[in-house]
């Protein structure tokens, strides 16, 4: 996995010439061009072009001055091609119109070829990665296990998550054969991209906050595992978590050689409790954007104070980029992150 690229880098705990950062959601709904194609193309048919997906994909790397590209996609579309009935709402997020609550309902679930039923995701890294010519290296991702299964369990987002923690407690049978089929198609599906050209994937926990220590020690700290022991070692593997600060020791024996943490901890704290031996990736707040810049620019060299120049810290938001954020906010990070933490 040798590289030049200062995120992939950091991603095997190299030593840098400067902190690498890039953004979840940093091709998306804050930038200009972006908001000129949604305006015309519906959000599934974006996905779905490659030729728009790849150019959504590269659109922030010039513009921020990012150290990587993340495809442009949508963390559903694999549970969609098993048989699950998705709309796209712009108002609601994602709707499911067959939420997956009993045997029957996982049973109607396949398991698929992931070249064969989301072709248009390998074509968007092919054409992505030749346009990105070696600037700089394109991340894939995917959501984890149980955030997909909470998402057709629940029939989309979810404030208790009632449906699927229901599943768990009254029918675990059922419950670990539909985590079982996930965790195989997400295997098959990240595989695809590496293939495909992907130098380095996300898994996205965004739901596993709503979790207890041991319930996530019981019910998903092996699926998440299972994908990452088949994803194998050929690219780094981000194993990121949404609302996972009392989880993060689970987390690093479920794998990844980086942990993604949220804002609701301090950087070194987190570091400290995993272990030096991993790299981590994290962790200014979204909401921290939308403050003046000399506040973003403070707040910036307090985590990389926090890192303390440590080989494998990569600079991120502790989730996605905001749709209000305003577009010179993110440049100021960007240039505050690389001015600040220059070796």
């Amino acid at each position: 996995m040798g590289s030049e690229y200062r995120f992939l880098k950091a991603c095997q705990r190299q030593p840098v010439d400067c902190t690498p950062v890039w953004l979840m959601r940093q091709a998306g709904r804050y930038l200009k061009e972006y908001q000129e194609i949604r305006n015309k193309v519906p959000f599934s048919t974006m996905c779905k072009t490659p030729e728009l997906a790849a150019e959504i994909t590269i659109q922030p790397v010039e513009k921020l001055g990012v150290d990587a590209a993340i495809l442009f996609s949508d963390i559903l579309f694999p549970v969609e091609a098993m048989g699950i009935n998705i709309e796209f709402s712009e108002s609601k997020g994602p709707i499911i119109h067959n939420p997956v609550r009993n045997p029957a309902s996982v049973d109607a679930l396949s398991i698929i070829d992931p070249k064969e039923k989301v072709p248009f995701v390998m074509e968007t890294i092919k054409i992505a990665r030749r346009h990105l010519n070696g600037k700089v290296p394109l991340i894939g991702f995917s959501g984890a296990p149980f955030t997909l299964a909470s998402y057709i369990v629940e029939g989309g987002h979810s404030r208790n998550y009632i449906h699927i923690k229901k599943m768990m407690l009254w029918d675990p049978s059922t419950y670990h054969t539909l985590m079982e089929k996930i965790a195989k198609v997400i295997t098959l599906y990240l595989i695809a991209q590496i293939e495909a050209g992907i130098q380095a994937v996300q898994i996205f926990d965004t739901w596993i906050g709503c979790l207890s220590p041991r319930d996530y020690e019981k019910f998903v700290m092996p699926y998440t595992k299972q994908v990452i022991d088949g994803v194998g070692n050929e690219v780094p593997v981000i194993h990121y978590a949404n609302g996972g600060a009392m989880l993060l020791e689970l987390m690093k024996k479920a794998g990844g050689d980086v942990i993604g943490i949220d804002w609701r901890i301090d950087l070194d704290v987190a570091w400290k409790r995993l272990g030096y031996d991993v790299a981590i990736q994290g962790n200014l707040d979204p909401v921290a954007l939308l403050a003046p810049p000399k506040e973003i620019e403070r707040r910036v060299k307090d985590i990389l104070k926090r890192a303390d120049g440590r080989p494998g810290h990569i600079f991120n938001l502790g989730h996605g980029v905001l749709p209000q954020t305003p577009v010179e906010h993110v440049i100021a990070m960007v240039e505050a992150v690389h001015k600040y933490s220059k070796r």
